[in-house]
């Protein structure tokens, strides 16, 4: 694992978390964003969260970052969503891995019990191996459940894990 450090976002870190999400976004294969964040929506996502957390490496450069809320109120509410993305350069070197791991144990912090994945495409077999490797499991797949950025449509497969 390349050495980074999770630690909780902070306003400063508002630009580069910002550039993150929005090449997540304008890749168009994740996240349900159709356009680019400016900079008051990013801050607004960011600060609304129950926790966001960034990855920052020895050089200081953040590589990722992660947002946690709860997906539904009331009687839901125990259950938490997450979305998580790491800068394209860096991807492959187990950021994504202490991403979701800080993430589980900020949720369980936070008092929820159930951690959901609401739409991790069919064919993001990185992601969907290491959520399995950590314990999720996936609840069915849901046909043409997200729409790409082409305009064609990918099957979306829903994760959970018992917190």
């Amino acid at each position: 694992m390349e050495n980074v450090i999770i630690r909780k976002y902070e306003a400063a870190d508002l630009n580069a978390v910002a550039a993150i999400w929005n090449e997540v976004i304008e890749d168009g294969s994740a996240f349900a964003e159709e356009g680019p964040l400016s900079e008051t929506e990013a801050a607004a996502l960011f600060e609304r969260q129950t926790y966001a957390a960034v990855a920052e490496s020895d050089d200081g450069l953040i590589v990722g970052a992660y947002i946690l809320h709860p997906n539904f109120p009331g009687r839901l509410s125990h259950i938490c969503n997450a979305s998580y993305a790491v800068l394209k350069s860096r991807r492959g070197q187990h950021i994504g891995e202490k991403l979701v791991l800080d993430c589980i144990e900020q949720a369980r912090r936070a008092g929820f019990r159930i951690l959901q994945l609401n739409a991790v495409l069919e064919s993001n077999l990185p992601a969907r191996r290491l959520y399995e490797r950590l314990g999720f499991r996936q609840v069915g797949t849901i046909p043409k459940g997200f729409r790409l950025k082409a305009g064609s449509y990918e099957n979306i497969c829903p994760y959970y894990l018992e917190l």
